[in-house]
């Protein structure tokens, strides 16, 4: 029996984008009226609710001249093959003006095992890089002066372990680690409600992320610590409403935990970010990224009793949305994708990936990632979109959504609180998947039903559809990141290896901050297999939790 919460104005059965017989509503299912008046915003107070960019509750935008002053932080997600490789793709993103770096691992590093694990045959390098040890984290980032480039790198169950190695790599490279600027995705709890690469239970995982907070906020004040991640939840099927509530919610339990730490909230605060997907719906998208700023505003001030305004701002990523890309008319995601990226502007993102037209097929081809860049550079330098702030603020339907779309999102937080006790009890009763699940299954019945269009899919579709090249990695990867490998195993200091890793199982079992035993780790080319396999020993394997 499922025990999602439904708005009360979305219970109503979806019409769907093409009934006749009542308004259509959002993907989401919010009717949509055929014209909006004041009498749609006479609710909302200007100052309290919308306000000035750069003023509380930042609706607006964070900041009071937003892309006139800065335009957003430019990143595709870039990873295949081995170290090398990713290497050279990074280069070539930077020499083609890309301004932040955002790494995508394989299968086997994101579930925490070496490329020589016998469950990583056949991929290795296949979706992502390979990284097992400090060697392969030194050659992915050779030649790349970390001290002026802000590097994402998306990982979660072994991301404290992934930011060891990138920490050793800039000591080597005489970087003080307070200079270094990027991001962490490192949001385990996202992983539990949809994306499923976790290794340990609900607790000690969120315990890894606490970890890595108070080691960043005493070590690296620049870094982005978590990147609290919707965008998953929404990949897998979520509505706007629930992407908005579930992420929040995960942020406020990953601020609850590290005060109970005893770290204050305007130390690291400041450095919790915020990870969204922008579909297809336009003006949804832009209200919901509206709508986060004033949700996240409030409860950091109002909830938590942050002093710090920077500690009210949510920063956020966004990133195009991969589920909507199509392999029938690939060329046709070329124009999908511009239009997210343009709702991502205008609802005010920090920072942007924008999908490859054949990232549906493969890891995208150079001349794909171009065109997905030069979309964002043709948004930020001949659109004029970035001349004025929040241009559509004001709109009687865009501040109507934004407020619809939080009042939705605050019920699914209230339901999650209240009822289900916490974000941590939620995880373990598999609420949020159930949710997703029935709203997966919801969307899936109106595409069925033709009420919900994909054109090239169920409508306008070819039989004979155009085929295009795709990036393949070839076998050879495999071989040869296996044999460094095994060589590496074979030289390092076994003494110093040995005595390291005793030294993390220790401070695992003891409670303490595994992050300086990390590094030391590292130091010692400890692999990420052999760090995740000593710490599972201490927490434990999770086997996913109830069903479905």
């Amino acid at each position: 029996m499922s025990t999602e919460v439904v708005p009360q104005d979305a219970k109503q059965e979806s019409s769907g984008s093409g009934s006749l017989s009542s308004d259509p509503t959002t993907m989401s299912g919010i009717p949509i009226k055929r014209v909006y008046g004041p009498d749609d915003i006479g609710g909302i107070e200007f100052l309290n609710d919308i306000g000035e960019p750069g003023q509380f509750p930042f609706t607006r935008g964070m900041h009071p001249n937003m892309y006139r002053k800065r335009v957003w932080t430019m990143r595709q997600f870039a990873g295949m093959g081995s170290a090398a490789q990713t290497n050279e793709r990074f280069k070539y993103l930077l020499e083609k003006g890309q301004t932040g770096l955002s790494t995508a691992f394989d299968l086997p590093t994101l579930m925490g095992r070496d490329s020589d694990d016998p469950l990583a045959l056949g991929e290795v390098g296949k979706c992502g890089v390979a990284i097992s040890s400090l060697e392969d984290m030194k050659i992915l980032f050779d030649g790349i002066d970390l001290g002026n480039v802000s590097t994402s790198m998306t990982i979660n169950a072994p991301a404290a372990i992934l930011l060891a190695f990138y920490i050793c790599v800039a000591r080597e490279e005489s970087v003080p680690l307070d200079q270094l600027r990027g991001t962490l995705q490192n949001d385990i709890l996202k992983e539990f409600h949809a994306q499923n690469e976790f290794v340990f239970p609900p607790g000690p995982s969120v315990k890894l992320v606490i970890d890595t907070i108070e080691y960043c906020t005493e070590h690296m004040p620049q870094w982005n610590t978590v990147s609290v991640s919707g965008y998953h939840i929404r990949e897998a099927g979520a509505t706007a409403p629930q992407e908005l509530a579930f992420t929040i919610a995960d942020g406020m339990c990953y601020t609850e935990e590290a005060v109970k730490r005893g770290l204050d909230l305007d130390a690291f605060l400041p450095r919790l970010s915020f990870f969204w997907d922008v579909h297809n719906e336009f003006f949804e998208e832009i209200a919901k990224l509206r709508a986060a700023r004033r949700m996240w505003a409030r409860i950091t001030r109002d909830r938590f009793g942050a002093k710090n305004e920077r500690s009210w701002w949510l920063r956020c990523h966004c990133q195009t949305a991969g589920v909507s890309l199509t392999e029938q008319q690939p060329m046709v995601n070329i124009m999908r994708v511009a239009y997210q990226a343009l709702a991502a502007v205008l609802g005010g993102t920090q920072s942007l990936h924008t999908n490859s037209m054949d990232e549906t097929l493969a890891l995208p081809t150079e001349n794909a990632v171009k065109i997905a860049l030069r979309t964002q550079q043709v948004i930020a330098d001949e659109t004029g979109v970035a001349r004025t702030v929040d241009p559509l603020g004001g709109s009687y339907f865009i501040e109507a959504l934004t407020s619809e779309v939080e009042r939705q999102a605050l019920e699914y937080i209230d339901h999650i609180y209240n009822e289900l006790g916490g974000v941590l009890p939620a995880t373990e009763r598999g609420y949020f998947r159930r949710a997703i699940a029935d709203s997966s299954h919801r969307y899936g019945a109106e595409f069925d039903r033709g009420e919900r269009v994909m054109i090239g899919v169920n409508k306008y579709a070819e039989h004979d559809f155009e085929r295009i090249p795709i990036l393949k990695i070839d076998e050879s990867v495999e071989r040869e990141q296996v044999a460094r490998l095994k060589e590496m195993k074979q030289r390092r200091d076994q003494q110093r290896h040995r005595q390291a890793l005793d030294s993390l199982g220790k401070a695992a079992r003891d409670g303490e901050n595994v992050m300086p035993h990390l590094v030391e780790a590292a130091e010692a080319l400890a692999t990420v297999g052999e760090m995740m396999h000593t710490l599972e020993t201490v927490y434990g394997r999770y086997d996913g939790g109830p069903e479905l």
